[in-house]
């Protein structure tokens, strides 16, 4: 019974056995995390400068609209002229589509593929550059179409640069 009322003779050895799981349960929670932030980490992208031929390639006429699909969902359009102001036929160009708050800053970035409207039915229908190439010193109606946009917007015309340009 003594032995029960009397106090360990090591309890520093008891104390130190206690620590210790904590202290590798720290260190292994710290390395699971500094390995999920180098797993995780972006690097920055450089901005790449457009193609040189985009320069020949000028947007007019912009007009923003938007209509309900059949499910009811709202869908918005980009609607304008583009004109090739260069000596070679397009057949493809890419367009980054940048959407601003009302701070200034980016509230949506898109790239879509530059979707000319070609005529010759009941309506009109946008196709890409491929089946409707255009020709040097050539304006064309496009249509740009976004399922949505970002509830920040400020409502104002976005930011359009030419990210892709395919000539022949």
């Amino acid at each position: 019974m003594d032995s029960l009322i009397e106090p360990s003779a090591n309890p520093t050895t008891e104390r130190e056995s206690s620590l210790r799981p904590i202290l590798i349960g720290i260190v292994v929670v710290g390395i699971v995390v500094g390995a999920l932030v180098l797993i995780f980490r972006t690097e920055q992208k450089k901005p790449v400068p457009p193609p040189p031929y985009a320069a020949n390639l000028k947007f007019s006429d912009l007009k923003l609209s938007a209509a309900q699909n059949f499910v009811g969902a709202t869908v918005s359009y980009l609607d304008g002229t583009i004109t090739n102001a260069g000596d070679k036929t397009v057949i493809h160009a890419v367009v980054q589509v940048t959407f601003k708050d009302d701070m200034g800053q980016m509230a949506q970035r898109e790239e879509l593929p530059i979707r000319v409207l070609r005529t010759g039915g009941p309506y009109d229908e946008a196709v890409d550059l491929n089946l409707s190439p255009l020709a040097p010193g050539e304006s064309k109606p496009f249509r740009l179409t976004f399922e949505n946009i970002s509830a920040q917007w400020n409502h104002a015309y976005p930011d359009l640069q030419i990210t892709q340009v395919s000539v022949k």
